[in-house]
């Protein structure tokens, strides 16, 4: 895992995005050049802004109209940001290691196609005001697209760099 992605799923990048982008969604070859290689495509750390704007120019659409749509529906998104369970994929398809992680593999059943296309997500400072989960710490909100049109969400308070 690289350094930038360590430190965002830290909270230690509050200013920053990532993207995950499939490599069977985007097939430019070029964003290799701008992020990481993960398995099944390429993770991108970078500023807000810039991070805003690639995501648009990837997708097609906002950043945060995108957030605000899938933050109806909650979901599983691998924690390393490079993939997820579409909740709407079958309880009968179950990941094939059995650990409880969500695995970014293709999924079908009735035809229907589950395969995570993109992760946008940011990092959110803690705030004891609000209470919750971001009373205990830095939250991570992450926000998915499923290859069968389901936009979903999920959010986890950020675990810290060991030293």
């Amino acid at each position: 895992m690289s350094t930038s992605r360590e430190e965002f799923l830290a909270g230690d990048r509050p200013d920053d995005v990532a993207l995950f982008l499939a490599e069977s969604y985007v097939s430019d070859e070029r964003l290799e050049s701008f992020g990481e290689s993960v398995e099944g495509g390429v993770l991108i750390i970078v500023d807000g802004e810039r991070g805003r704007n690639a995501f648009e120019a990837a997708t097609g659409s906002q950043a945060m109209e995108f957030a605000q749509s899938a933050m109806g529906l909650e979901g599983l998104i691998d924690s390393d940001l490079a993939g997820g369970r579409c909740p709407e994929r079958p309880a009968s398809e179950t990941p094939s290691d059995d650990d409880g992680e969500a695995d970014g593999q293709t999924h079908t059943q009735n035809q229907t196609d589950h395969t995570i296309q993109y992760v946008f997500a940011f990092a959110e400072e803690q705030n004891e005001d609000v209470g919750g989960i971001y009373a205990e710490g830095d939250v991570v909100h992450a926000y998915a697209q499923c290859s069968c049109g389901t936009a979903f969400s999920d959010r986890w308070n950020v675990q810290p760099i060991d030293s």
